[in-house]
């Protein structure tokens, strides 16, 4: 959410944001808010003339009743009570007025950063750098639940029966495999300094609308029925919600953390054979990293950030790339983001696996996530979020360039004492 002050005085950049961000249906808020802005302080500036002449004629009655004159401190307290009812009145509109302005305000995307390529869609995303040298075999590489299914490794169906579409049994090995990801993404983190955290996997509304636009929360998050409670989508949610209505000493900083859950989406639309399997499903678990930092150091934790992830999936020997998201693509609270992205051998091209966002002081206005400088002066922080690993989609980039021809699937050295120390998984058909 943008500061009013700023949009105040900069409505024509606004707007130009907002025409990068090819959503010129919301021109027309900048004006709106201007206005409703306008109204507010001049609200608020009457009110304050009210108040101020209601003191002067407090004291002008009590010298008139001290004088005995009673009927002229009589008519002056009907004006005072006049003034006091256009006070309240005039106090209910400020309250709608800031309402309305509230609500528009978390609808107007954040600035993006002038480094962001301008874009429609993520069709406009930019390849920034390649990592690892993809490789295709020769041999044919099966869709992902199948090579799963030779290892007994997966069952949807019985998951159909007990939770419907979306859902999945990992089983045997596979489950092994996803679990051992996991502890290893953890110290993975945790050896890179990030203290690990397991977080509520529920948050409140304050907190879901602090994190998220109007429109990721529609398209993503569960409500708990008769409960001000919603499943986290990721707990980057929950992570960030814990710094809610803070204030923390410059010298603490940065928070570095890494979490754990289990994350619950609607996943609205998702079609397509390479969105069935387990690539999009409406339960998954999850590594995160999230940093709260100073405003000017927000990109040096953006650049090492991504860098973790991939990191990680080279140790794997999974080849990934990273690709910078266009405006257009960028959710509304974003300033930059990138995404990560593995290589499929079977597809011969590659997957996002991850998304890495810098989001400014966007989530820090809306959850009041505050910094007290050494001179005492408070101001806003800076929030970033990445994937440390998803194992769903791990899963299906991990399994295709660890496969081997007679059906066996390699695994990497940095996952081994994770596994028992085995070196390979054999198919049981």
């Amino acid at each position: 959410m943008l500061d009013i002050k700023f949009l105040r005085e900069n409505p024509e950049v606004v707007k130009q944001n907002i025409r990068n961000k090819f959503q010129d249906e919301k021109l027309s808020m900048v004006d709106e808010v201007i206005e409703l802005d306008k109204r507010n302080r001049e609200i608020k500036n009457e009110v304050e003339a009210l108040r101020a002449n209601r003191n002067t004629i407090s004291k002008k009655i009590g010298m008139l009743m001290g004088q005995g004159k009673r009927e002229e401190a009589e008519e002056i307290k009907k004006e005072v009570a006049a003034q006091a009812d256009r006070v309240a009145e005039l106090s209910a509109e400020e309250k709608k007025v800031e309402e309305k302005i509230r609500k528009i305000m978390m609808v107007i995307p954040n600035m993006i950063d002038p480094s962001v390529p301008i874009g429609k869609d993520d069709s406009q995303n930019v390849e920034i750098e390649r990592f690892g040298e993809p490789v295709v075999p020769d041999f044919e590489i099966p869709y992902h639940t199948e090579i799963m299914e030779r290892f007994d490794g997966i069952d949807m169906d019985a998951a159909g029966r007990v939770a419907g579409n979306g859902f999945y049994y990992l089983m045997g090995d596979i489950a092994r495999i996803h679990s051992s990801v996991l502890a290893y993404a953890r110290d993975f983190m945790i050896n890179r300094g990030f203290t690990y955290c397991i977080p509520p996997f529920m948050i409140r509304s304050n907190v879901v609308t602090g994190v998220m636009s109007f429109a990721e929360m529609e398209a993503m998050m569960y409500k708990i029925e008769g409960e001000d409670l919603y499943l986290i989508g990721t707990s980057e949610h929950s992570m960030i919600g814990k710094f809610i209505d803070t204030i923390t000493p410059e010298q603490e900083l940065p928070k570095t953390l890494t979490s754990y859950s289990p994350c619950f989406r609607k996943e609205k639309g998702a079609h397509g054979i390479e969105e069935r399997g387990v690539y999009r499903i409406h339960q998954f678990e999850k590594q995160e990293m999230i940093v709260v930092c100073k405003p000017e150091e927000s990109p040096y934790w953006y650049d090492q950030l991504w860098k973790n992830t991939v990191d990680l999936f080279r140790t794997l020997d999974i080849p990934v790339r990273t690709l910078e998201c266009c405006s257009g693509d960028l959710a509304d609270l974003k300033v930059k983001s990138c995404d990560v992205e593995a290589w499929s051998p079977r597809q011969k091209k590659y997957f996002e696996v991850g998304s890495c966002s810098n989001l400014g002081d966007a989530q820090a206005r809306r959850l009041g996530i505050r910094v007290k400088g050494a001179d005492g002066k408070k101001y806003l922080a800076h929030t970033l979020n990445n994937t440390v690993v998803a194992p769903p989609r791990m899963l299906i980039a991990f399994l295709e360039n660890n496969l081997n021809a007679d059906g066996s699937v390699n695994i990497p050295k940095a996952l081994q004492p994770y596994m028992g120390g085995i070196t390979k998984i054999e198919p049981k058909h």
